[in-house]
C-alpha cells in the first residue's frame, strides 16, 4: 500500500508540473512496454513497440522495472533530450555506494553491464547514453505532440475537478483504489511505501505512459524541494488521437471514451456500449474503469447486467465540453 501523509500545508502546496520530461516519459514508456495489465488500450501499441524498438536500447532496459522502481538518475527532470543526457550522466557520477547498491539489487540487467556502469566505465557510460537516445528517438519523439495533448488535457480536467470538489477530490482520481484516510492519501496496491511530506507539499505530473498506482518521488528541486507524485493521465498515449481532437471532449478524453460518457447520458449495460461504439467488451471495460475513477460514471450490479450512467460531475464536463 502507497501512504502519503499530509500536513495542513502540504495540503495547500499541491501543484501540477508544467509539462511533461522527455526522459521521464521515455522510463515510462519501455516501462509500460513491459507490462501486461491494461491489454485492451496498450496491446497493440505493445506489439508495435517490439518492433520498432532497436537493440541497442538494452542498456537502459537493464535498469528499468516493470513497478516504475527505477533508479531515479535515469529519470532527470530535464525539459530536452540533451540536457537530460548530461544530467544522467552528471548524476552518474556523484552515486554513492549505497545508492549504487541498491540500484545493483534492484535493477533487472546483466551483473556485468551493471558493474561497468558503476565502474565509471567510458564505455559502458556511451553505451548508455546511445540507448537513451535511440529509446527516445522511438518511443517519445514521434509522439511528442500526442503525450503534451494527453498531459495538458489531464491538467485541465484535475484542475476542474480541484475547483469544483477540492483537492481531496483530486488526489483520489489518481487511482481506483486511492482513498482517504484522514490526512493520509492511501492507494491500496503494493508494494509498501509511506512517506511523510512534513510541509514540503506535492507536485502532480500525469504520465501519458504509466500504468499502474501513483508512484512518489524526490521532486526536481531536490531534497527539499516538494515530493513528486506521478499517476496515470486519464487518456494514455494510445487512445490520444494523430490528428486534431474534434472538440474538447476528445482532446481530454480520447475519441472513444468520449463517446462511451456521451452515451452514458442514458443507462447502459456494457453489452450495449459495447455494441453501440462496435468495440470489444474488454475495452469498454477499460473505458468505464478509467470514468469511474475520475468521478464521471457510476456502475452497479441488476442480477447479471453491469449498468453505466453518467454522474452530475460527468454532465457538467459534458455541458463544458459542448
Amino acid at each position: 500500500m502507497l501512504r502519503v501523509h499530509f500536513t495542513a500545508e502540504d495540503l495547500l502546496n499541491v501543484r501540477f508540473a508544467s509539462e511533461p520530461l522527455p526522459l521521464v516519459e521515455l522510463a515510462m514508456a519501455l516501462v509500460a512496454w513491459q507490462r501486461t495489465d491494461e491489454p485492451a488500450v496498450f496491446g497493440r501499441w505493445r506489439g508495435r513497440l517490439a518492433q520498432e524498438l532497436p537493440g541497442r536500447v538494452g542498456p537502459l532496459l537493464d535498469l528499468l522495472r516493470p513497478d516504475g522502481d527505477n533508479p531515479q538518475f535515469v529519470e532527470p527532470y530535464a525539459r530536452t533530450l540533451e540536457e537530460g543526457l548530461v544530467a544522467v550522466r552528471d548524476a552518474g557520477a556523484l552515486l554513492t555506494a549505497d545508492e549504487l547498491g541498491r540500484a545493483v539489487a534492484r535493477a533487472p540487467g546483466a551483473a556485468s553491464r551493471l558493474r561497468a556502469l558503476w565502474g565509471q566505465d567510458r564505455e559502458a557510460w556511451d553505451r548508455l547514453g546511445g540507448a537513451i537516445r535511440a529509446g527516445h528517438e522511438v518511443a517519445v519523439a514521434p509522439h511528442w505532440t500526442r503525450i503534451r495533448q494527453s498531459f495538458r488535457a489531464d491538467v485541465a480536467w484535475r484542475t476542474r475537478l480541484l475547483s469544483a470538489h477540492g483537492i481531496k477530490a483530486c488526489l483520489a482520481s489518481t487511482h481506483p483504489r486511492a482513498a482517504w484516510s484522514g490526512t493520509v492519501l492511501e492507494v491500496d496496491r503494493p508494494p509498501h511505501y509511506e512517506v511523510r511530506l512534513g510541509g514540503r507539499g506535492l507536485l502532480l505530473m500525469p504520465s501519458s505512459f504509466w500504468t499502474g498506482r501513483p508512484l512518489i518521488a524526490q521532486g526536481p528541486d531536490g531534497p527539499d524541494g516538494a515530493y513528486l507524485l506521478m499517476y496515470p493521465a486519464l487518456t494514455p498515449l494510445p487512445l490520444v488521437g494523430p490528428g486534431p481532437a474534434q472538440g474538447a471532449l476528445d482532446a481530454l478524453l480520447g475519441r472513444t471514451r468520449a463517446a462511451v460518457l456521451q452515451l452514458l447520458v442514458q443507462q447502459r449495460t456494457t453489452s450495449e456500449l459495447a455494441r453501440d461504439l462496435d468495440i470489444s467488451l474488454p475495452s469498454v471495460s477499460e473505458h468505464t474503469r478509467t470514468l469511474r475513477a475520475a468521478g464521471l460514471i457510476t456502475t452497479e450490479r441488476d442480477g447479471k447486467a453491469v449498468l453505466h450512467s453518467v454522474t452530475g460531475l460527468g454532465v457538467d464536463l459534458l455541458h463544458s465540453g459542448g
